[in-house]
């Protein structure tokens, strides 16, 4: 007898906060989306990026735990998002919340890839260790875990590519008035 394998999701979360590096950045790349946040669950209480420690301060930023309620969202409470859930198995999800625990742990040790997002905005490459942007840390989860499509997704990667992966959009409007569907 074959057992069927559990399918769970991660849910992927690109959004226009408004902010003055959001409205630089899509003047620059005429981007809709400038920032990637990525969850675990459905109701987005909690969701994993790098961005602003401090909704008051863009110049200190690292790994951060974001919600729709709380810190930048709620100071930015125009924000609008777009939610899309990407079909996993229990295992992989189980490992991609191990590593985020980790890395939640360790989070001293990351910092925000200031010079890589905005060298990314002009399509140059600056990887630096330990150091991400919203989306290059999405698409590092994405590809460490072997997710469907982040092998094609682009070296430097904007919030809109992952409307590349095979998904299921859940939620388009205000982050703010996000409800999480019910099955």
């Amino acid at each position: 007898m074959t057992t069927a394998v559990e399918q769970k999701q991660i849910y992927i979360v690109i959004s226009q906060t408004g902010t003055v590096l959001s409205r630089i950045l899509k003047m620059i790349t005429g981007a809709e989306y400038n920032h990637a946040s990525l969850s675990l669950s459905p109701n987005l209480d909690a969701m994993y990026s790098f961005g602003r420690k401090n909704p008051y301060n863009p110049f200190i930023g690292g790994f951060v735990l974001e919600s729709p309620h709380t810190g930048t969202f709620k100071r930015f409470h125009k924000t609008k998002a777009l939610v899309m859930a990407v079909d996993i198995s229990e295992e992989t999800h189980n490992a991609i919340n191990e590593a985020i625990e980790k890395m939640l742990a360790e989070r001293k040790k990351y910092h925000y890839n200031y010079l890589g997002v905005l060298l990314a905005a002009i399509h140059i490459n600056h990887k630096r260790a330990n150091c991400y942007y919203c989306s290059e840390f999405v698409k590092h989860i994405l590809e460490e875990f072997e997710i469907e499509g982040s092998k094609e997704l682009n070296p430097i990667v904007h919030p809109i590519h992952f409307l590349k992966l095979p998904h299921t959009p859940i939620y388009c409007g205000k982050l703010k008035d996000y409800t999480f569907p019910s099955n």
